[in-house]
């Protein structure tokens, strides 16, 4: 078996990039404060691995989770590593589907999650307004739309942002960026300690949306209200991982944000 093959990526990205455990428990505060009830059902689509969706049942025993992908691979991962790690209890309140989010099927939930930039694949306009009307039609009354996004000046160019971790080191790299279109593509690469560089591990090709564009698309699409949470700034100068509810952004080189659209 090859360096490569035996290289566990999702493993990595989880460690690199995701924070399953914590976004399970932001989520749920937006959506507290937003709709002032307690969510159910949580609907991730584009789910990979479907972590998410693991982290969530966890919360407590009235949580179920759907998710939603069109890839078997990570599918058939998160059901080996992350899903056959629950107790029984737990995996009865995880259902996942190969299944476009675009087609007819998706099932009803207290709320949607879009996240890890996942929907920035939909290039068109037209496109992400089918994927956001589609959500507002099988959300529960009062239920929430729930996105992110990021951006600022430092994605208006080529650039590569680095960060190393125990045993690990990621580059997360824009290869360019089309600023009349504003298409994008980004590579994510590994090093892990002791071992050659897994380059180009994850490639993405992009649009990138921005907070205007989403906000009114969601209102287009029949969410009654949207909301934006920003990340604050850590003592580092980075992104403080923190999430509150802003009518005004920052000027910044990078930011991030979620965009929830309550039904």
């Amino acid at each position: 078996m090859s360096a490569r093959n035996s290289f566990d990526k999702y493993a990595a990205y989880a460690v690199a990039v995701q924070s399953a455990s914590y976004d399970a428990r932001v989520i749920r505060r937006i959506y507290r404060e937003l709709v002032r009830r307690e969510p159910t059902l949580m609907r991730e689509d584009f789910c990979s691995t479907f972590q998410l969706c693991c982290e969530w049942v966890k919360l407590d025993r009235t949580k179920q989770a759907v998710g939603l992908d069109i890839d078997p691979e990570p599918l058939a991962y998160g059901r080996s590593h992350y899903l056959a790690q629950l107790s029984s209890s737990e995996r009865e309140r995880v259902n996942v589907l190969q299944r476009d989010v675009l087609r007819a099927g998706a099932p009803r939930a207290d709320l949607i999650c879009a996240l890890n930039f996942s929907y920035f694949v939909f290039k068109q306009r037209s496109t992400l307004s089918a994927y956001f009307r589609r959500c507002r039609r099988v959300l529960e009354s009062g239920g929430m739309l729930l996105v992110d996004l990021f951006g600022g000046p430092h994605y208006g160019e080529p650039a590569m942002d680095t960060k190393t971790l125990p045993g690990l080191k990621y580059w997360f790299e824009q290869e360019f960026f089309d600023p009349i279109s504003n298409y994008t593509r980004f590579h994510i690469h590994f090093k892990p300690r002791g071992r050659r560089i897994q380059k180009r591990v994850f490639s993405y090709d992009w649009r990138m949306w921005s907070i205007p564009e989403v906000c009114d698309l969601m209102r287009e699409a029949g969410f009654k209200d949207v909301v934006v949470y920003w990340e604050g700034t850590g003592r580092n100068g980075r992104g403080s991982g923190r999430f509150h509810r802003r009518e005004r952004g920052e000027s910044c080189s990078i930011w991030v944000a979620y965009v929830a659209g309550i039904a």
